[in-house]
């Protein structure tokens, strides 16, 4: 339906009369509840801009609130996923034992962010450059976490703080391109204070990719990855025990809940010098899931992130970034992009 705005004269009508003389009482009634009110002063009870996302925030906590108290993950954690028109989106709810201000302190910073990024077992390696309030995070993946760093792909993020007042936080990674023919990727948190001693967290992990990428994904998932799945209980096997989603929705599953678990992980051990013990705390969490995110041992996790550490130069004490400046010689300081393999699968952190 189309709507057709006549304008006998500049002057005659005011902006709001014009709007009620075009499209009648009923559905300017419906157009102005909406927001739509033309030259309309903002009114003391609207919130203000800062306030809005955080209030957002807080009225979905208390829409999915009797979910998060049901939990089948056996604590306050709300997973959602959907196919969006262009590709995937994973959205983790939780209310977490950190006050707002605790929260804000570890979250904030993206120094910090790499590191719990690296927490992932298929992030190798992270770099930060630019100036204050412009970084580039600069993420190192491997296909899978037996392969070697120098075939690891960069996926730079943009770093910006969108919001960070006492009562809400936003921080929002995005690239505009990524491997295999991914694009538009987007990583956020948000979070709000519930009481002194809790805080509800979104996280949100989003990418598009290509048809042929997506027809390659599914190919993969109905193949070799047949036995992948997610969290969202679709039925029932014959056996009593719960059937999970399968195919792209699981993917994304498992990436969100991942990387929803480094942050949780960071989150529990935020004193300086603590990364063994924040790797501990994220491997553990996983294997909560192993139907769905186990892969690799304790052992071997520990051994591939020391390797990784001592490769960089870094001692326990010390924060694993370094501010690092490309250089002008094409190719250097760059590892080889990885090509996929047939059969693999295409999406940036699954295996």
């Amino acid at each position: 339906m189309s709507i057709s705005f006549y304008r006998p004269g500049a002057s005659m009508f005011s902006p709001a009369r014009r709007l009620r003389r075009a499209c009648g009482v009923a559905l300017c009634g419906w157009l102005l509840a909406g927001g739509l009110q033309a030259g309309a002063a903002p009114t003391a009870s609207e919130p203000a801009a800062g306030e809005a996302p955080a209030q957002a925030l807080r009225a979905r906590h208390k829409q999915i609130k009797d979910k998060l108290e049901r939990s089948s993950f056996g604590r306050p954690i709300q997973l959602d996923s959907i196919e969006t028109p262009d590709g995937l989106q994973g959205d983790v709810y939780a209310v977490v034992e950190h006050p707002l201000s605790e929260v804000g302190s570890a979250l904030k910073g993206s120094a910090n962010w790499c590191e719990l990024m690296l927490l992932h077992v298929n992030n190798r390696r992270c770099r930060v450059s630019g100036a204050p309030g412009r970084e580039t995070l600069t993420l190192y993946v491997v296909r899978r976490y037996d392969k070697p760093v120098d075939q690891a792909f960069e996926l730079p993020f943009a770093y910006r703080v969108a919001s960070a007042t006492p009562d809400h936080l936003m921080i929002d990674l995005s690239a505009a391109s990524g491997p295999f023919g991914t694009s538009n990727y987007h990583v956020t948190l948000e979070a709000v204070a519930l009481d002194e001693h809790k805080s509800f967290l979104h996280f949100s992990y989003s990418y598009d990719h290509s048809m042929m990428v997506k027809l390659a994904t599914q190919a993969y998932l109905a193949t070799f990855g047949r036995d992948k799945v997610g969290f969202t209980v679709v039925g029932q096997a014959p056996d009593g025990k719960p059937e999970y989603i399968r195919g792209m929705r699981g993917l994304v599953e498992r990436n969100a809940m991942r990387y929803f678990l480094t942050l949780d992980a960071y989150l529990a051990a935020d004193a300086k010098g603590q990364s063994e013990q924040r790797q501990r705390h994220w491997f553990a969490a996983a294997e909560q899931f192993p139907r769905q995110l186990h892969e690799i041992d304790l052992d071997t996790y520990l051994a591939l992130k020391r390797e990784d550490r001592q490769r960089e130069g870094l001692g326990r004490g010390r924060c694993l970034l370094r501010f690092h400046f490309p250089v002008t010689r094409a190719g250097a300081n760059r590892p080889a992009r990885a090509q996929p393999a047939r059969g693999h699968d295409t999406e940036m952190k699954d295996s």
